[in-house]
């Protein structure tokens, strides 16, 4: 049978994974510089802890683990005869994938509160999984690195975030727009329409507005119960993109405080040369944990959906036994990120190279010779590899030419008798006469 490997995910060769650590390195040195520390949480989370806390679609894409041994055993026999598979899970299958990094820290937060200090910073660079279709940027197996404050509910964090999405799109040379909104807004969009009970189904139509456009939305929300009444003024304070018109023509307070809460994450950032960061009041985000300040990163070059998001969860921690712990966080989406940057061409040249020096040899006495020179090299900090066997010279310095080696030490007598190796430059082909210490030098420099 031929290998495969589940839809949804993917292997990486060398130069990928090396692209791949580039971006996470550029991440990870800005997390570390807003004073971030890193925590890591299992790849298995409780159903108890995942569920119900992503809205019914995120519920569905969550991967159920099967439990240990017979599963079948103690599984719900009525559920498998009537073929009821929402109520055959909890018999089955007490564990799942982690679907993001979000509540999994709050659940961190609330086991381990007695041991760190709030306002508490923290950074994760870890995969979680979604059962979602696959699609270009979209993958079922991925990275997220997210960054998390939480034990505050001052605005400065929300400010600090946008400046750590502009200054690490601005390291990668990616062209943004940030979007931010608020679920304050957005409720009072729906207090103001007066269907405030049907919040959730009013926002998670308004979040398919840039996928279906308005008319689809419109159809959305009318299929999900709302009245048409309250659908016109929904779409018509959707085109209000000021935010002291929005409070004006808005009939709710809390609606309002979301208003002056971006207004005030605006005013912070208005000195610090962010000028990449939109208001968009159709932002809905559709993982209900959200309360405030909401965000979304989009590609300006690139179509392949939001490459960062994030925004402000007050009760989070509280469905796990510890309420007043207001948070706020945000995700980069490395999967799409890196598939950006390929596409654009931004990766530098050098992040692929790992070897710097391939040593080759014409006999076994210079094998010998040149098994001492690549272990200086290494010693002195320098990549570098030695051909396993003396060969033909052709194939030997084909291997080079395909790992894209910058340079080749060419070892036979003469260079073993006079102590100078002959280091040739692959790049455009001079070849030059170098004792080991300037060799190094060379390189090094």
């Amino acid at each position: 049978m031929k290998p495969s490997i589940p839809k949804g995910t993917r292997d990486f060769l060398p130069n990928q994974v090396n692209k791949r650590k580039y971006i996470f390195n550029i991440i990870e040195g800005v997390f570390k510089k807003y004073a971030y520390k890193p925590i890591e949480t299992p790849v298995m989370e409780n159903l108890s802890t995942l569920t119900g806390k992503y809205g019914e679609e995120g519920d569905r894409l969550i991967f159920k683990v099967l439990n240990n041994g017979d599963f079948l055993a103690k599984a719900d026999k009525e559920a498998i005869e009537t073929g009821n598979s929402n109520r055959l899970i909890p018999s089955i299958s007490k564990r799942g994938l982690r679907y993001d990094l979000t509540v999994p820290f709050a659940r961190f937060v609330v086991m381990y509160q007695n041991e760190i200090s709030f306002p508490f910073k923290r950074y994760q660079i870890q995969p979680v999984w979604r059962a979602d279709r696959p699609q270009k940027g979209r993958y079922q197996e991925f990275y997220q690195c997210d960054v998390d404050v939480v034990g505050s509910d001052s605005l400065v964090y929300e400010a600090e975030l946008m400046q750590i999405y502009q200054e690490v799109f601005a390291a990668l040379k990616i062209p943004v727009t940030i979007k931010i909104n608020n679920r304050k807004v957005l409720f009072g969009i729906a207090e103001t329409a007066g269907v405030k009970e049907l919040f959730v189904e009013m926002t998670t139509a308004i979040d398919k507005l840039d996928k279906i456009g308005e008319e689809g939305v419109v159809t959305e929300m009318t299929n999900r119960g709302i009245p048409s009444s309250s659908i016109d003024k929904i779409m018509a304070m959707l085109q209000i993109h000021d935010l002291d018109t929005l409070i004006a023509n808005m009939n709710s307070e809390e609606g309002k405080l979301g208003c002056e809460e971006l207004k005030t994450v605006f005013a912070l950032l208005k000195d610090q040369g962010i000028d990449d960061l939109k208001f968009d009041i159709s932002l809905a985000r559709g993982l209900n944990y959200y309360t405030g300040c909401i965000f979304e990163v989009m590609c300006d070059e690139v179509k392949i959906g939001s490459i960062g998001g994030g925004g402000r969860y007050d009760n989070l921690t509280e469905v796990f036994g510890l309420k007043g712990v207001s948070g706020v966080g945000m995700s980069f989406g490395a999967a799409r990120i890196y598939d950006v940057m390929e596409e654009l061409d931004l990766f530098p040249k050098d992040v692929v190279q790992g070897m710097q020096v391939l040593i080759v040899s014409f006999d076994e006495a210079a094998f010998r010779y040149g098994f001492n020179v690549v272990s200086r090299l290494r010693k002195a900090g320098i990549a570098s590899d030695i051909y396993p066997k003396p060969s033909k010279m052709k194939k030997q310095m084909k291997y080079a030419n395909d790992l894209h080696v910058p340079f080749v030490v060419i070892i036979g007598d003469d260079e073993i008798n006079s102590g100078k190796l002959t280091v040739k430059d692959m790049e455009n082909g001079q070849q030059s006469s170098l004792d080991i210490e300037s060799l190094i030098s060379r390189i090094n420099s």
